[in-house]
Order: structure tokens, then sequence, then C-alpha cells
């Protein structure tokens, strides 16, 4: 990020900037640079959008709420069936 801000003025514009940095440092495409250097604006607070802290957090949020969703599913799985097992004390009788 740093690279383009110190060769962004030699440049004609951002586009041509980001494929000298690109070709400089042997990245694959000028996009991936590009894609880089939006998401370090908005974890600077620069550019709005979704933080790399943020997207974190989003998906450990996630993936504990399927965890949670797939053992309410065995509580009610399991709820069923000991309400459909007739009771020790009928049974005894």
């Amino acid at each position: 990020m740093r690279m383009v801000a110190e060769v962004r003025d030699d440049y004609p514009n951002e586009t041509a900037a980001l494929q000298a940095v690109t070709e400089k440092l042997g990245i694959g495409s000028r996009e991936t640079l590009r894609n880089w250097l939006k998401q370090h604006e908005v974890d600077a607070g620069t550019r709005p959008g979704t933080t790399t802290e943020e997207s974190v957090q989003l998906k450990a949020l996630k993936k504990e709420k399927a965890e949670l969703k797939w053992a309410n599913e065995i509580l009610k799985a399991a709820a069923s069936f000991f309400a459909s097992m007739p009771s020790l004390e009928t049974s005894t009788r």
C-alpha cells in the first residue's frame, strides 16, 4: 500500500500506478492489488465497508449460529423421542 502511495504521483492515474507496482512485485493481477488497497482503506477507516476484523467476527458468528442450530435440532429430536416413550410409572404398575 505504501508503495502505491509513493509512486501514485509518478503516473497519470491510479490504474497506471497499480499496474507498475503489480509488475514490480510480481502480483498476478492489478485488480488483486486494487482490492488489497480498498480493503486497507476500509480497515484504516478512510473508506466505508466491512473491515477485516468485522469479517472475521461475522464468520465466527455464522459458524456459531450453525452449531447452535444443529444442537437445537438434536435437542428437539431427543425431546420428541423421550416424549413418545411410555413413562416408567405406567409400565411398572
